[in-house]
């Protein structure tokens, strides 16, 4: 089963040039340890909640954008040899100084659901984060596979969905009051890849009419309204690099 590490920054929008330098030169490190993908995504069309938004996930201060991340490790095996090995690096030293505030940055483990796409040169993600009873495991997987597929025939790339059924207690910010997890919830971490905004408007618009997308009023296997989602111009994909 696949393994990826999924994350959602606070940064500041004066420091967008900054921190692609910090992830660019980090790359190596993750890298040497067996990183097999790194993906960052800066926010491009992130919108506002009344419930639950993306930048409610990290306490997001005025004046700061999204990240949206993650990091592919194969397995969760090889993440946690490397995740062992990782700590006695010195290049794992944080810096004096960081260009976003890492107390209110949100990350963790999830397991690969399912995936679609052969991939190709990205531009454009969108990125979702939402609440999943554990019982519903099954009927959720199944509508994603669905979406992907959807996606997919209109001219994404690829389309990943992943599954944390345990997730971690931050002391400031983490998945589960991002989306204001309730008791026996698992969260779900995914995303689909575009070659560019346009695809995406233009494959979306197509994805509304297509008879496999679920109907109005239909019964889900999620909370939608806890759901927090956005889209993101790619700042740096190791695949393409």
């Amino acid at each position: 089963m696949g393994y990826f590490q999924g994350f959602i920054i606070p940064v500041p929008e004066a420091n967008k040039g900054a921190y692609l330098k910090m992830a660019q030169e980090s790359v190596p490190l993750f890298t040497d340890y067996g990183a097999q993908r790194i993906v960052e995504c800066w926010g491009s069309d992130v919108p506002r909640g009344e419930l639950t938004d993306m930048y409610g996930a990290v306490k997001a201060d005025k004046g700061e954008n999204i990240v949206f991340s993650w990091i592919d490790w194969r397995t969760k095996e090889e993440f946690d040899k490397a995740h062992k090995d990782m700590g006695s690096d010195e290049r794992m030293e944080q810096p004096a100084e960081i260009p976003f505030d890492g107390m209110r940055m949100i990350y963790s483990g999830f397991e690969t659901l399912g995936e679609s796409g052969a991939g190709g040169p990205t531009g454009y993600v969108q990125g979702y984060v939402a609440p999943v009873p554990r019982e519903n495991r099954e009927a959720f997987a199944d509508m994603c596979k669905t979406m992907r597929d959807v996606a997919i025939d209109h001219g994404a790339l690829h389309a990943a969905d992943g599954w944390g059924p345990e997730i971690g207690d931050g002391k400031v910010t983490d998945f589960k009051t991002a989306v204001k997890a309730e008791a026996g919830e698992a969260i779900a971490f995914g995303y689909a890849e575009w070659p560019s905004k346009d695809a995406f408007e233009q494959g979306s618009e197509k994805m509304r009419e297509d008879s496999r997308m679920p109907t109005p009023g239909a019964e889900m296997p999620m909370d939608g309204k806890r759901l927090i989602y956005g889209g993101f111009e790619v700042l740096l994909d190791t695949d393409r690099q």
